[in-house]
């Protein structure tokens, strides 16, 4: 191989650099939206839900069901200290469900908190990336270590949250136009499945578009190293000044001697 076919020093160090960028973000997706056991523990309630009231049509056993096994999948978070974050979401989207159901006697409600929940999340997005506060750059600016220097001092990376919040927004707007016409027209075993069919699919999307997105930008800025760097500057500073400190009576003395 010729010197002109080796790739430089550059290029190689290039290609890392985009490479350990890629690493980052689907590491930090994974750690910010749960990864398969976030996504096992947002569908199990809501599948075992629909599963045991198309059977028998029990609204009770099926919202009791469900309301189970979201508390038993926390149990088993604390008991592996573990991060409890989405399956405590989960309980609380089943308990708002649970008690909406029970309250009204219609089992269609035990889906409502859960569809609401995704409307008024997916308008933030879109409010916010109008805005040029994107969501998804306040969710993931604390996973990059780069908390909210995005916004003044890296204007690529607020570009990609923008279009990640876009794409969110306007994803699970897309899910809801599905969804809420079916709470009204159809059985709660239809809306049902189709709810739990619709869980992962544009999760997944959302998620894809999002790391396509980041993976272009620029890297973050790591805001916490830079605060360290700081800090251990200001103590050699510091250090220096007491060294040059200590070092000054000495000198006059010698003079004066």
């Amino acid at each position: 191989m010729t010197s002109l076919d080796r790739p430089t020093t550059e290029e190689t160090s290039a290609d890392m650099s985009a490479d350990d960028a890629r690493a980052v973000t689907e590491a930090a997706l994974f750690e910010a939206f749960g990864g398969v056991r976030g996504m096992v523990e947002t569908v199990l309630p809501g599948l075992l839900f629909v599963s045991i009231y198309t059977v028998n049509k029990n609204l009770h056993m099926s919202a009791l069901a469900a309301l189970g096994v979201a508390l038993v999948m926390v149990v088993v978070r604390l008991a592996r200290r573990d991060t409890v974050k989405h399956a405590f979401s989960g309980v609380f989207g089943v308990g708002f469900g649970v008690v909406f159901a029970m309250m009204t006697g219609n089992a269609k409600d035990f889906y409502l908190p859960g569809m609401l929940y995704t409307l008024g999340l997916a308008l933030a997005y879109i409010v916010t990336a109008v805005a040029g506060v994107p969501l998804i750059g306040l969710m993931l600016g604390p996973v990059f270590k780069e908390n909210l220097s995005w916004r003044t001092r890296n204007p690529g990376r607020k570009k990609a949250y923008t279009k990640a919040s876009w794409a969110w927004g306007l994803i699970l707007l897309a899910k809801c136009a599905i969804l809420f016409p079916l709470y009204w027209w159809a059985d709660t075993t239809q809306l049902g499945w189709v709810l739990v069919a619709l869980k992962i699919p544009p999760f997944l999307l959302a998620v894809y578009l999002t790391w396509v997105f980041l993976a272009k930008a620029p890297p973050p800025i790591d805001v916490f190293a830079e605060m360290e760097a700081e800090e251990r500057a200001e103590e050699e500073r510091k250090a220096a000044a007491e060294e040059e400190g200590e070092g000054a009576p000495a000198g006059r003395h010698r003079r004066q001697s």
